[in-house]
């Protein structure tokens, strides 16, 4: 069973492949290009103990269209990209792949995305989907030293993973705050495109501030942009004018709509501010601790049978949870939560992103054709225990 807390089994997250073919918004890699040390630095942050130096930049208002301003005078969009662009890698992954041909067995293969280092010590952060199954994972360098990397954590519901390299005096992106974010900003994106592209630099505006958007029946807030992304960029940068990390791109959406209409520039990145929250608690904890969860593992029934209405079902309740507390049970069906009617996976998740860890919730469910009302307290992260 899952250790995730609200988890729908009939869904899996997909993982991009070199040369994989293009799909429906779909998951797909982004190099982007990350500002190394950046005139008018305001400040450094650490982790914690023994955790990354983090390069923290003030940002006021939208930033230039072509212009980038420092403390010794206006810089182009050239002079930013060559700029940043040491703080942008390329990632490799190999894995096994099962075959299901006449003869079966299984393969190896090679996965490709791209990541920005978020510290000089070696701390990356990238797509969980680029680390999916990974069996090694390669990182090659801006001036195309490689090194064997360690998966240091990865988050399946916010797409972020960490990888740690052995290296020091790496040039490290400033971070800034995809929060004061406009449509209409500019956006710088680097990346990895078909994975044999490294340092591609494209360029757009942003599109949208904030979008929400369910992939792989998860729950995102993501930044739209304009700016082109391809294939084999997942993990890379989305950068503003000022050469800022802003986002760190996953999604796009790509072919055609059920009308025939050909789609084009319209691709997706996880705000900054949620990528290095995660990324935090990664390198700290090797998980996610402060997301809000009732304390259930969740099953969806499709469509109606002779036992059961179509819905969203409780499977099983985790020891310690608020939903064990209040007095939920297993095949309890909910109906909502706050008030919000749920009957997908992606309700709860929409719903769930927007509270926190020890907020009340009311939940409503149906047992054995009664109605019944709880009050249940969310709680963080809970180990998984042992079913019998």
């Amino acid at each position: 069973m899952s250790e995730f807390n609200e988890y729908d089994s009939s869904q899996d997250q997909s993982k991009e492949k070199k040369f994989s073919p293009v799909l429906l918004v779909a998951v797909c890699a982004v190099v982007s290009l990350l500002t190394g040390l950046l005139g008018g630095w305001i400040a450094m942050t650490r982790f914690g103990s023994g955790s990354p130096t983090i390069v923290q930049e003030s940002q006021e208002g939208p930033s230039p269209a072509t212009t980038v301003n420092s403390g010794t005078g206006t810089k182009t969009i050239t002079e930013v990209a060559e700029m940043i662009s040491p703080s942008v890698v390329e990632i490799y992954t190999e894995v096994t792949l099962n075959s299901y041909g006449f003869f079966g067995g299984t393969y190896k293969t090679q996965a490709a995305g791209s990541g920005v280092i978020i510290s000089p010590d070696g701390y990356i952060v990238t797509n969980n989907h680029v680390l999916a199954d990974a069996e090694s994972v390669t990182v090659r360098t801006y001036d195309g030293t490689e090194y064997e990397a360690k998966v240091i954590g990865s988050d399946s519901k916010s797409d972020i993973g960490v990888v740690k390299i052995e290296a020091e005096g790496l040039t490290a992106a400033a971070i800034g705050d995809s929060s004061l974010l406009k449509a209409g900003d500019t956006a710088i994106v680097v990346g990895n495109p078909l994975g044999t592209l490294g340092g591609s630099v494209t360029q757009g505006i942003i599109s949208a501030a904030s979008r929400e958007l369910i992939i792989d029946n998860e729950s995102y807030e993501l930044i739209q942009t304009d700016a082109t992304i391809n294939s084999g960029n997942s993990g890379g940068g989305l950068f503003d004018g000022n050469g800022r990390l802003i986002g760190i791109v996953n999604a796009k959406d790509s072919g055609t709509t059920s009308s025939g209409s050909l789609i084009e520039g319209i691709g997706f990145a996880i705000p900054v501010n949620t990528a290095m929250d995660i990324a935090d608690q990664l390198i700290t904890s090797g998980k996610v601790t402060n997301r809000p969860m009732l304390g259930v593992y969740i099953q969806t029934v499709q469509q109606d049978t002779e036992k059961y209405k179509a819905g969203v079902y409780i499977q099983d309740v985790i020891t310690g949870g608020g939903a064990e507390k209040a007095g939920l049970k297993a095949l309890d069906r909910i109906i909502s939560v706050n008030g919000e009617t749920i009957t997908s996976y992606s309700d709860l998740s929409i719903i769930l992103r927007k509270l926190k860890v020890g907020d009340t919730v009311e939940v409503v469910v149906e047992r054995d054709g009664e109605e019944m009302h709880f009050d249940v307290v969310l709680t963080g992260s809970l180990e998984e225990t042992e079913k019998e």
